[in-house]
């Protein structure tokens, strides 16, 4: 009889194994999925300083230890954004670090040494638009670095009909619109780098 209940016990012991190997797999992993979330949240869609926030952003903003104030906010169209204890706060025409410098201040009356860290997590208040024979036309967010070249492969490339040589960039100048002409061709084959320019916020590439 001893002998019998000791084999049902190491049989028990056997089959409990590899659920508990299983269960031990799944908490790791799903303790890693976590960490690689938080580690994706932390990603900006811009590493650039210098950013200027506007109005359609969407920013994350982390408050150290205080999860209920901390969160992921877009920018009213009044250039503002909405935080607990702080309503309503003044976010578009800030750096990402002066947005955090301020609420930082701000949340002094109400939390004790605030740590807060500003992360731009889409940008959408500074858009390019590609008109004319492209794939896909229309208006694109202006990311850090964007030249004439990178702002044409978003638009999904050419149609049959377009005119590569005589593609040209509308900028808005002083009140005035000026032309900068942009020849595919030349520049892709090495001529004319200069063509290629930085866009800014609010250009138009004209592909006829």
């Amino acid at each position: 009889m001893i002998k019998r209940l000791y084999a049902l016990a190491i049989v028990s012991l056997l089959v409990s194994i590899p659920t508990l190997a299983h269960q031990q797999g799944a908490a790791q992993t799903s303790q890693s999925d976590s960490q690689s979330a938080a580690a994706a949240a932390q990603h900006g869609a811009t590493s650039d300083p210098n950013y200027v926030i506007g109005p359609q952003d969407v920013i994350d903003v982390n408050v150290w230890k205080e999860p209920d104030i901390s969160r992921t906010v877009p920018v009213r169209p009044d250039g503002k954004i909405s935080l607990p204890l702080l309503n309503d706060v003044q976010a578009a025409g800030l750096t990402p670090a002066q947005l955090g410098n301020q609420i930082t201040a701000s949340l002094k009356k109400y939390v004790t040494n605030p740590q807060v860290t500003v992360i731009v997590t889409a940008i959408n208040s500074q858009r390019i638009y590609v008109l004319g024979e492209v794939t896909r036309p229309g208006a694109f967010p202006l990311l850090p670095g964007t030249t004439v070249l990178r702002g044409l492969s978003s638009a999904g490339g050419f149609t049959q009909f377009a005119k590569m040589k005589g593609i040209y960039v509308l900028r808005l100048e002083n009140g005035k619109q000026v032309k900068y002409p942009f020849n595919y061709k030349d520049v892709v084959g090495g001529k004319h780098p200069e063509q290629d320019i930085l866009l800014k916020a609010g250009d138009t590439i004209v592909v006829p």
